[in-house]
């Protein structure tokens, strides 16, 4: 008659451990899935659960399942750091991964370096994301160097000698990009012959004034250094102005919206991104076909980004033997030639991304492959 009594309690205790060694890794993710610059948020978060669905059929991370808990910051100032402090106090997050603009990661990333829990940029390239604290890091290559690959493909591959710049003065990745961009390009015999500014996010509609007066400073080409939702607008109503010099831009622009806004006008035009669908490297056909099986269609340079980000974040917590904030920081900050979908990625000592950009030409519904620039 004793029995039930050893039993009952030894078989609660197996009741009550057993799903805390089950416990799911809770990442948390704040992205743009509505508002202006939406397909970001949508590719990303794509490219991150592809990764997180490859980890989890492997067999999770150290025995456990990766969940990830999804915001949207709905394109707008403001709700990024509301994202992010319902991510770390109510769900409990030990990560997070996000965001691609520059300006929302910015509000965000002070509070992961306080709270210390390692943050992970997929895309926002503006130098001073990572410069908040060493929680922060990102996948993805920085605009003193895309600024440069564009101002060295303008004077190198277009021959241009003048350029006109035509800047958002509302973004953070705008106007680096354009700072980047103009220093190379003037201390290598460049001039920017007009440097002009528009309110993005919806704000400014009408570009008209800004371009009569780059028409008149004759420029060989005009650099665009912000999102889609803006640039496919310029380019059609500097086509309907009789400017016909090419438009550049940077990885503001890699959206499958880009050519649906801009039309006919946007083609011919050339910008800096992570990644080509079009690259013959195995990994990277591998992710397309992963890809298109499951969201049936075409993916861009933020969805690579998104998967590389999981994935280098996942490898982070096998390095560090577990979730402790500290030690998977540590090991982000010790990756090494890490072979991902947007090239082989290094940690730098300011936790930015060593790698590779690629230059594509807008050619409709798909740009086309023109050049790889190493860092």
């Amino acid at each position: 008659m004793m029995k039930p009594i050893f039993i009952v309690p030894i078989l609660a205790a197996v009741v009550a451990i057993s799903p805390l060694r089950a416990q799911d890794i809770v990442v948390g993710e704040f992205a743009s899935l509505t508002g202006s610059e939406a397909t970001f948020g949508i590719n990303s978060s794509n490219g991150v659960e592809l990764a997180k669905e490859e980890i989890n059929n492997a067999g999770g991370v150290l025995g456990r399942k990766i969940r990830i808990v999804l915001e949207d910051d709905q394109s707008k100032p403001g709700q990024p750091s509301a994202a992010v402090k319902k991510l770390i106090a109510s769900d409990k997050a030990i990560a997070i991964v996000g965001e691609i603009a520059s300006s929302r990661s910015l509000e965000a990333a002070p509070i992961c370096q306080e709270a210390k829990i390692p943050m992970v940029s997929p895309g926002s390239t503006n130098p001073r994301v990572t410069e908040v604290g060493n929680y922060v890091f990102r996948v993805c290559f920085i605009d003193p160097f895309q600024g440069t690959v564009m101002a060295k493909f303008a004077l190198d591959q277009l021959h241009a000698k003048k350029v006109a710049v035509l800047q958002d003065v509302k973004s953070d990745y705008s106007q680096g990009l354009a700072k980047f961009f103009s220093d190379y390009f003037k201390a290598h015999g460049g001039e920017i012959v007009s440097d002009r500014f528009y309110s993005g996010g919806g704000t400014d509609r009408d570009f008209r004034a800004q371009l009569t007066a780059i028409k008149a400073a004759q420029p060989d080409a005009i650099f665009v250094p912000g999102y889609y939702t803006e640039a496919g607008l310029i380019a059609k109503q500097a086509r309907s102005l009789g400017i016909k010099v090419p438009l550049l831009g940077g990885d503001g622009w890699d959206s499958p919206k880009l050519s649906e806004i801009g039309g006919s006008a946007i083609n011919g035009c050339y910008f800096s991104t992570h990644f080509s669908p079009q690259d013959k490297n195995p990994k990277v056909q591998d992710f397309v076909s992963k890809y298109r099986t499951k969201f049936n269609a075409m993916p861009d340079g933020m969805a690579p980004l998104g998967y590389d980000a999981m994935m280098i974040l996942a490898e982070a917590f096998k390095t560090a033997g577990g979730t402790d904030g500290a030690k998977v920081r540590d090991a982000l900050a010790n990756v090494k030639n890490y072979d991902g979908v947007t090239g082989k990625i290094t940690i730098d000592e300011k936790r930015n991304a060593t790698k590779s950009a690629v230059v594509l030409k807008v050619n409709g519904k798909q740009n086309d492959y023109v050049a790889t620039v190493a860092p």
